[in-house]
């Protein structure tokens, strides 16, 4: 039988390890909302991945409108469409509709708990109220850690950070018109700050699904 160098020289195929896949489950964030093909987090995102040496297929679980019960309801489906990892970004939707946060915090529960089963990784995506209180504001940012920590997935507090982080003057080119939505350069901008937790996610996959 023929090796696969031998194969590669004579030009005929070698067959290559089928790439991690990764469910990125959430809402309009994730799901590119308003952005061209190839703008929206999932594309910026593989491409970064790449660019850094761990290729990945992401699957686009984001659904716009979504809260975290429609998550909690269709997560089972998602996740018989193949996942070796999860990405969950969800509950900037409850917060606008003014939905209480215990009431997110059981969906996204209930969520992981789906997610994570059998020991398949996790990265749990959190994102910073827009209320104006301080006490809303602090409620809603325990969440993430206290999920993080009672189901052990990795976590990423704020999907905005990065922006927030930006002067005032400059965060209005990272938004779309909408105040809420990324723009094209917001995406960028985002994934430069979260990919290295994906890359801690892949790197919590056998060793036989994370390369080539």
């Amino acid at each position: 039988m023929a090796s696969a160098a031998a194969l590669a020289l004579a030009g005929g195929p070698v067959s290559a390890r089928p790439l991690p896949r990764i469910l990125a489950f959430g809402d309009s964030l994730t799901a590119g909302y308003g952005l061209a093909a190839g703008e929206g987090l999932v594309p910026v995102l593989s491409d970064w991945l790449a660019e850094h040496g761990q290729p990945a297929r992401i699957v686009n679980g984001g659904l716009s409108g979504e809260t975290t019960y429609g998550g909690r309801v269709r997560i089972g489906w998602s996740l018989r469409r193949g996942a070796d990892a999860v990405m969950v970004e969800l509950g900037g939707n409850d917060m606008l509709a003014g939905f209480p946060p215990a009431q997110a915090e059981a969906n996204l529960d209930a969520i992981l708990t789906r997610a994570g089963a059998g020991g398949r990784p996790v990265l749990l995506v959190g994102i910073r109220s827009p209320a104006r209180d301080r006490a809303t504001q602090q409620e809603w940012a325990a969440i993430w850690p206290r999920l993080a920590r009672r189901h052990g997935t990795l976590l990423w507090p704020d999907l905005y950070a990065p922006i927030a982080a930006l002067a005032p003057d400059r965060r209005g080119a990272m938004l779309q018109a909408d105040g809420l939505h990324p723009s094209a350069a917001g995406v960028r901008l985002i994934v430069q700050a979260l990919g290295p937790s994906v890359l801690a996610l892949i790197a919590r996959l056998p060793a036989a699904r994370r390369t080539l």
